[in-house]
């Protein structure tokens, strides 16, 4: 990222961020609510249009729909609160989205919630959905993606599926980038770095 700026409107969410990130490593993005971290997030996968700047991912930049598509795929995503949506989806095709289902399924399975693959999303509590993000995310993983942005992938989880998703992630084989306040979570992580009012700051 290289002078990136985003804006909501007139408001300025992003002010100015220049962040290198290296292959396979992992970094923690904390601060409070309302510092720009989820807007700088969306952002990399195009989710949040009114950007400045430069953002590239393994070195590619992004004009057309094409390399927009690449760059989700390059890129697996779990969003903060994840929602249901407003289709019937069921858990087994949030899976099947990933592009590698077997593999995303025997996640699930090691996140406990495989056993739910033929419920509707909607039926999902928040850490069951969570987990189901996190069990796609893998299957993301294996079918080819390389960075994994994650955005507060443990917020609805007790403290013992805390510990579990965060060793997930962690030990993926991939650049990540996870906002988070939980603290173990951050402990797993290279860099630890600050967004306060737009502006980013490295503390660990």
């Amino acid at each position: 990222m290289h002078g990136v700026v985003c804006r909501h409107g007139r408001l300025e969410a992003v002010s100015g961020v220049d962040l290198d990130v290296a292959a396979g490593e992992r970094i923690a993005l904390t601060g409070t609510n309302g510092s720009g971290k989820t807007t700088l997030l969306r952002a990399v996968l195009g989710l949040h249009r009114q950007v400045d700047g430069q953002i590239l991912v393994g070195r590619r930049s992004c004009r057309s729909a094409a390399e927009w598509a690449w760059r989700r795929r390059a890129c697996a995503w779990i969003p903060q609160r994840p929602a249901a949506g407003r289709f019937p989806l069921l858990a087994k095709e949030l899976l099947a989205s990933s592009g590698a289902p077997a593999e995303a399924a025997d996640a699930a399975e090691r996140l406990g919630v495989g056993a739910l693959a033929d419920r509707p999303l909607s039926s999902l509590s928040g850490g069951q959905l969570q987990r189901m993000h996190l069990a796609r995310a893998v299957g993301c993983v294996a079918a080819g993606a390389g960075v994994l942005l994650a955005d507060e992938p443990t917020a609805a989880l007790d403290f013992a599926g805390q510990e579990e998703a965060a060793e997930a992630l962690t030990t993926l084989p991939v650049t990540v980038l996870v906002v988070t306040h939980d603290r173990a979570m951050a402990a797993r992580c290279d860099r630890t770095l600050e967004m306060a009012a737009g502006r980013l700051r490295e503390v660990r």
